[in-house]
């Protein structure tokens, strides 16, 4: 049923044109503020996806908990282990959101499919790129074809939110 939804969520957002955002002059502290509350917004998205479709069933740790002990040197625990991933998972969203509306600001073929091919691009850089090269996740060859489609609709639908959310937000700017 949940997966139906995000299923329909996604072919709808991918049908309908994009329109543009603002009229005048562009303005990169507006679409720094637009996307970080897109980024937000696209990272609880992500997350509640990820609750119904998660991309590790046998109890790997996630990235930002990894990336939380290696900076601490040490395994981490209770409220401290919380609060480090937690920061780290929303902070990476929000940052990631940040460089979307300048971008976008600037450039505004990087909002192409509605968000999508950035949420793509995103995973491509993360969870392909830099997590397996820094050791913090598997590399993709040894992920299973569940796990990458978790995270490739995970991913589609965190850029379909960030940039439904930072046009809206652009345009009340």
């Amino acid at each position: 049923m949940i997966e139906n939804m995000v299923q329909d969520f996604i072919e709808k957002k991918l049908a309908s044109e994009a329109t543009p955002e603002h009229c005048g002059a562009r303005s990169l502290a507006k679409g720094l503020l637009a996307g970080v509350i897109a980024g937000v917004a696209a990272t609880a998205a992500k997350s509640l996806v990820e609750k119904v479709y998660p991309p590790r069933t046998h109890g790997e740790p996630e990235p930002p908990e990894v990336l939380a002990e290696e900076i601490a040197g040490h395994p981490l625990d209770g409220a401290a282990k919380t609060l480090a991933v937690e920061g780290i998972h929303w902070g990476f969203g929000a940052a990631a959101g940040a460089a979307y509306g300048a971008l976008a600001e600037y450039y505004p073929a990087a909002t192409g499919k509605q968000g999508a091919n950035f949420g793509m691009t995103l995973m491509a850089m993360t969870h392909e790129g830099a997590l397996p090269a820094l050791g913090l996740s598997a590399d993709p060859a040894a992920q299973t074809t569940r796990e990458k489609s978790s995270e490739m609709a995970s991913h589609i639908v965190f850029g379909l939110v960030a940039e439904t959310v930072r046009r809206l937000v652009r345009r009340a700017l």
